[in-house]
Formats: C-alpha cells, structure tokens, sequence
C-alpha cells in the first residue's frame, strides 16, 4: 500500500530509523513513562526498547491474549521486562490477559474518561 500511496504523494517518506531515534528521544526526555501495549509483537518491542534507554518505564498494562509459553514477544510477562531493564524495578505493571478490543474501551471508560468526564461536570 506504501508503494502505491508513493505515486500519489511524492513527498510521502516512511523513514524507520527516524520515527525509532524520536520514539527513544520522547523516552529519554520524560520524568515518568508509562505503556499501555495493546497486543504485542514489534511495536511493543520498539517502545519497551524506548524505556530501555530511561532505564525502564514507571507504569505498563498489557492487554493481550498470548501466553508466554510460546517464548513470543506478545506473551512475555512485565517480569520479563523488569528482567530486561524495560520496567523499573519499582514501576507498577499488570498483564491483563484478554481480547483487547473488548477489554480495552472498559478500561478508558472506567480510568481516563471516567476522570475527565467528572472534572468537565465539575466546571
């Protein structure tokens, strides 16, 4: 799709090593990070590689079905990344093992939305 989008819009760079060296910077830069990684797999190998670089992050939910006796990346438990020095030893992480698309909107609506709803009531 990338090869055809191109023809469209000359201009159009994918540069993988650049969106890699921002995603580390953004990382490096912050006071306290925290992940929440929806499935697994490369993007969730690329942004624990983030943290890596700030000596882990503080805060991490995995929302997934996989199991870690596999040995794939998606499996892999938070201890796995504490092993790594993706996670703090003092961060707070949780693996929730279910499909994300169900699981994840229940978690917005009950943390985040439930939060910044009551606060615009409140003005």
């Amino acid at each position: 799709m990338l090869f055809f989008h191109s023809f469209q819009k000359e201009d159009f760079i994918v540069d993988l090593i650049q969106d890699i060296r921002a995603i580390n910077k953004m990382a490096m830069r912050a006071k306290k990070t925290g992940v929440v990684i929806l499935g697994g797999g490369i993007v969730k190998h690329h942004i624990m590689n983030a943290n890596l670089m700030r000596n882990g992050a503080d805060f991490a939910v995995y929302i997934n079905t996989a199991t870690e006796y596999d040995g794939s990346d998606a499996g892999a438990r938070p201890s796995e990344a504490l092993s790594w020095g993706k996670l703090r030893l003092d961060s707070v992480s949780t693996k929730v093992w279910a499909d994300a698309t169900i699981v994840f909107p229940i978690v917005v609506a009950q943390s985040f939305a439930k939060y910044f709803f009551k606060n615009k009531k409140d003005e």
